[in-house]
């Protein structure tokens, strides 16, 4: 379960949006979950300290990463990509597809006695639901990358949460891939 221990910024945190699919043997997965609903493949692939989701309807893919890499990233098929730090908003309408996505991500840093309580409180939240869940130590404390999934008839809806204890980050996306009326 230990995931090897490197320093994570708020700074390097970013969201990258792709118009293609990612493939997954260039990232180190814990966890994944695959929906087919309704015309749509909905992934989740689930990392220590982020995630990729992908989204799939007729000739559209998608792919949401967020990650701490700031390098060797694939550049072809981005369709936006900005920091995480702070509180951040996003949406697209792709125009080949009737999908929007949506995504809102906040970033904060919390002191131990907080860090630890928000972990103990999201684990529980994860084992409860049936969430993705990854946890590792990082020779501080405990860490912790969560992913809960929604199905919905016409969308799909994407909680994650990205703990880091050598900083005390907690990071926190929604992101919402919805098939609109064509």
């Amino acid at each position: 379960m230990d995931t090897p221990a490197k320093v994570n910024s708020l700074q390097t945190y970013q969201v990258v949006l792709y118009d293609r699919a990612l493939h997954p043997e260039f990232f180190d997965l814990k966890a994944r979950r695959v929906e087919k609903f309704n015309g749509f493949e909905f992934e989740a692939w689930l990392m220590g300290g982020g995630h990729v989701l992908r989204f799939e309807l007729g000739a559209l893919c998608t792919c949401e990463l967020l990650t701490d890499q700031d390098r060797g990233l694939p550049d072809a098929g981005v369709v936006a990509a900005f920091l995480c730090a702070g509180e951040r908003d996003f949406d697209h309408s792709f125009r080949t597809a009737p999908v929007n996505y949506i995504t809102t991500v906040q970033t904060e840093t919390l002191a131990e006695n907080l860090y630890i309580a928000t972990h103990e409180e999201l684990l529980a939240f994860g084992r409860e639901s049936g969430a993705l869940i990854h946890q590792w130590h990082d020779g501080t404390g405990p860490c912790l990358s969560m992913m809960d999934t929604q199905r919905y008839s016409r969308e799909m809806h994407a909680q994650a949460y990205h703990l880091l204890a050598s900083q005390g980050i907690v990071l926190r996306s929604q992101t919402i891939f919805e098939h609109r009326s064509a």
